[in-house]
């Protein structure tokens, strides 16, 4: 969708923003740009929708050379969400959404009905918040109407420069839920300009790292992190590296062991006979349709139906959550295992080691490019 071949940005005082740069980024995917301030991903950026014309090089959008086609035209094909916003003071914040449209020559009931769909898409009720102006907003939310009017005109690519810059990490971090929310709905085609690597890794399909006014890696968030290609970007993403790969580390099936289960409508005595004969301490307890119902320790287990003596389990997560959710999850119940379900259905349990299995082996995995699944990994002989 987006291919820059050999794109050069200098300035007559011989400074060089951007040097010799060539990448493509896919149909749908998310692309973030990441680097310290001055290292020219907002100029790189800005270079596709022609807010700067590079000195040398072609950037091609879905085939055409960009230079070829009138600016004004092209930035109306382009979505584009900024740090400070750029919502119109005078203007609503449905008028605001609807303003792409209307240059389009869209009616103003097309215009206004696009707008208000799209409110409701980032969160903001049309009927509460369409009537406010922007300064009757808060911080984060004045950033949604931002995001809603830059697809407002459904346009093919979007560009985002520090969307989530100026809001408090709490707001961010939310900000950042609804977005990867938002884009799994609209597969947007997106160049995301970033100084923050958490965000990098967390947004990004893949990420560009910038040194100076070149790319030192372009690859996924598990890569850059599990593999940094230079010392520099091996500084860039810290020596944290490892526990941001968690992040980007999704559960799988293959990760769970697979402890005893009991039913609800079990014999107690019966249940505890069993776990005794296995040396198991407890047990998950599934209900008759096999969903989750908690957990049940053995030496508890006396009369009755397992159901008199079960608890609730609160640390679960679905299968495909991130190990960093998992791992969060253990220490916020104080738990040594969390449940990992597929919707409803049981899988199995994630412990401490198995987690770190988990990430061995997507470290390896990401190195040669196979499934973790396939991965064997060494352990120190007598552990």
């Amino acid at each position: 969708m987006i291919r820059f071949e050999h794109v050069t940005k200098g300035y007559p005082d011989g400074t060089v923003a951007v040097d010799d740069l060539s990448f493509e980024v896919a149909e749908g995917e998310l692309v973030t740009l990441v680097g310290p301030s001055g290292c020219g991903k907002t100029t790189t950026m800005k270079m596709v929708n022609r807010l700067i014309e590079p000195t040398s090089g072609r950037i091609l959008l879905d085939g055409e050379d960009i230079s070829t086609l009138d600016p004004v035209v092209l930035r109306r094909r382009i979505g584009y969400v900024i740090q400070q916003v750029g919502l119109f003071p005078h203007k609503t914040v449905l008028e605001n959404t609807a303003t792409v449209p209307h240059l389009l020559g869209w009616s103003r009931r097309k215009a206004r009905e696009r707008a208000a769909e799209l409110l409701d898409l980032v969160g903001l009720d049309p009927a509460t918040h369409g009537a406010r102006y922007p300064d009757q907003l808060s911080g984060g939310q004045r950033q949604r109407v931002g995001v809603a009017r830059a697809l407002a005109a459904d346009p093919p690519v979007l560009l985002m420069d520090e969307p989530f810059g100026a809001v408090d990490p709490v707001v961010r971090e939310h900000l950042q839920s609804e977005f990867l929310r938002l884009q799994q709905q609209v597969r947007k085609t997106i160049l995301f300009v970033t100084h923050d690597i958490e965000e990098a890794v967390r947004l990004g399909d893949r990420i560009a790292v910038y040194g100076s006014g070149r790319i030192e890696q372009f690859d996924t968030p598990a890569t850059v992190l599990g593999a940094p290609a230079t010392p520099y970007v091996a500084d860039f993403v810290g020596s944290d590296r490892g526990l941001k790969r968690l992040s980007v580390t999704p559960i799988e099936s293959d990760d769970l062991e697979q402890p005893p289960v009991v039913r609800l409508d079990d014999s107690a005595p019966q249940a505890a006979r069993r776990l005794a004969d296995e040396g198991a301490r407890w047990a998950v307890v599934l209900d008759g349709g096999g969903a989750l119902h908690g957990w049940v320790a053995a030496d508890t287990l006396g009369e009755g139906a397992v159901r008199d003596h079960a608890r609730r389990m609160e640390a679960w997560l679905p299968v495909g959550a991130s190990l960093k959710q998992a791992f969060s999850a253990m220490l916020q119940h104080d738990a040594g295992w969390i449940a990992v379900l597929d919707g409803d259905r049981f899988l199995g349990v994630l412990t401490p080691g198995r987690l770190h299995v988990a990430l061995r082996r997507s470290v390896g995995a990401g190195l040669r490019d196979v499934a973790r699944a396939q991965v064997e990994l060494e352990t120190v002989p007598g552990a």
